[in-house]
């Protein structure tokens, strides 16, 4: 009984997600969001009472994913492969599950950006990109690191490749780029041209 739940507060979120991006965050009501499921409110109530609710048990839920994350990665060796693996498992967690959280957050950043679990979501995102650069390290390696988690946060967000975006393939060639940022050889510093050059 308590996985059948745990499904339909899932799918309840899932809805959800798509209604604000859709409708935005202000403008959907928990009736739409009943209504979306064909539910009753309700039955909707006996697992949210509010749209604050539903999005708190998103963040939070993808929180701890993150933070199940940065605990396997702070334990692995400071190797170019440990970082790869690194960025699989980010790429994993970001795709299906998580990608309506994204597109959430792109219509309603002022609502992510204001809610309590907006900031354990950022310091999450900061964790992840930790684990593939040391703090002492160069500005450079540490650029490369940030570079390579938002080019697999960005194969993610469908709308910067159109509706017909094979979002498998994206998500293939990001971690191909990501990889080549983070590989033992950083790239060198690029040289300024001489005037006249």
């Amino acid at each position: 009984m308590a996985g059948r739940r745990t499904d339909t507060r899932e799918r309840i979120q899932q809805v959800a997600l798509e209604l604000f991006a859709e409708r935005g965050y202000d403008k959907t009501s928990l009736q739409e969001v009943a209504e979306r499921l064909q539910i009753t409110r309700p039955a909707l109530h006996h697992h949210f009472r509010t749209k604050e609710e539903i999005l708190a048990g998103v963040i939070e839920r993808l929180v701890e994913s993150i933070e199940e994350l940065v605990a396997w990665g702070r334990e692995q060796p400071a190797t170019t492969e440990a970082r790869q693996e690194i960025l699989r498992r980010i790429s994993g967690l970001l795709s299906d599950q998580w990608r309506p959280l994204f597109r959430f957050a792109q219509v309603n950043q002022g609502a992510l950006e204001h809610h309590p679990g907006g900031d354990r979501l950022r310091e999450g995102v900061f964790s992840m990109v930790s684990l593939l650069c040391a703090p002492d390290e160069s500005m450079e390696r540490q650029f490369e690191a940030r570079l390579a988690v938002i080019a697999v946060i960005l194969a993610n967000v469908p709308v910067l490749f159109g509706p017909e975006a094979d979002l498998s393939r994206m998500n293939e060639v990001a971690l191909r780029v990501a990889s080549k940022l983070i590989a033992d050889e950083p790239a060198a510093p690029a040289t300024p041209e001489p005037p006249g050059g």
